[in-house]
């Protein structure tokens, strides 16, 4: 897809209030988006003049540093922390904006032969039969994961063998330090030295839905608004689906 974008959108943004005064938004956001976000902040920030920075993270240490009082203008978590930090009164709730909804997915370095995980007894045999298995621990996939492992009775057999990623799983598996790795697809199709396996069973997927909100103390408020109301234009939609994440209708 050409980083161009079309003049709808450029109409739809000039449409949002985008101030003609450059401001510099502090965005906190989680890494299941990063791919997408990387391609689709540049496409703003040329319409709007504005400047976008981010701090990327998993989900649970980004609330954390929400909750500490972390200085930013907008935030992309998973819906679940987003709600929660409306209600602690972090963030502004006039700004929530559903965005879109990601799976898990399973990966292996690139060229290694792909197991297969097509129903949750040959996933199941999969991670029996691999010799190190990774993922984040405070993701959302790697917390689930966790209870996943334990609800197929497989937990104690695998105990051995996990490694922990500090941040990105995918990596993780492309510098060749565990056979299999599992997070968000969207955070495994931009690393060239991983395969996609491809997704969980079906029965046992993960889907994790994403918003966005602004700082219920946002020093840039306007931009940070016309920024997450960029975000789910029918451009940004076409990339969001080219990263792996099904933008939200």
């Amino acid at each position: 897809m050409t980083r161009a974008m079309t003049a709808a959108t450029t109409a739809m943004l000039l449409a949002f209030g985008v101030s003609a005064e450059a401001a510099e938004i502090r965005v906190l956001s989680s890494n299941a988006l990063k791919s997408a976000l990387e391609e689709i902040a540049p496409q703003f920030e040329k319409a709007s003049g504005h400047k976008v920075v981010f701090v990327w993270g998993a989900a649970v240490p980004l609330r954390g540093q929400i909750e500490k009082g972390e200085i930013f203008d907008a935030s992309i978590l998973n819906t679940p922390g987003i709600d929660a930090l409306i209600t602690q009164g972090k963030l502004d709730s006039a700004t929530r904006t559903p965005l879109a909804r990601s799976s898990v997915g399973v990966a292996v370095r690139k060229g290694a032969p792909k197991p297969d995980i097509s129903t949750t007894e040959a996933f199941k045999t999969a991670l029996r039969n691999a010799k190190s298995i990774a993922y984040v621990e405070q993701g959302a996939s790697g917390i689930y994961l966790k209870e996943l492992f334990v609800r197929l009775g497989i937990a104690d057999e695998l105990k051995s063998k996990i490694k922990l990623a500090p941040t990105a799983a995918a990596e993780f598996i492309a510098r060749g330090e565990a056979e299999i790795g599992m997070t968000q697809i969207s955070e495994i199709l931009p690393i060239a030295g991983a395969d996609l396996v491809g997704p969980l069973p079906a029965d046992i997927q993960l889907y994790t839905s994403f918003a966005g909100a602004n700082s219920a103390a946002a020093k840039q408020p306007d931009a940070g608004k016309a920024f997450l109301k960029f975000l789910v234009t029918p451009d940004t939609a076409k990339v969001m689906k080219a990263k792996g994440l099904e933008p939200a209708s």
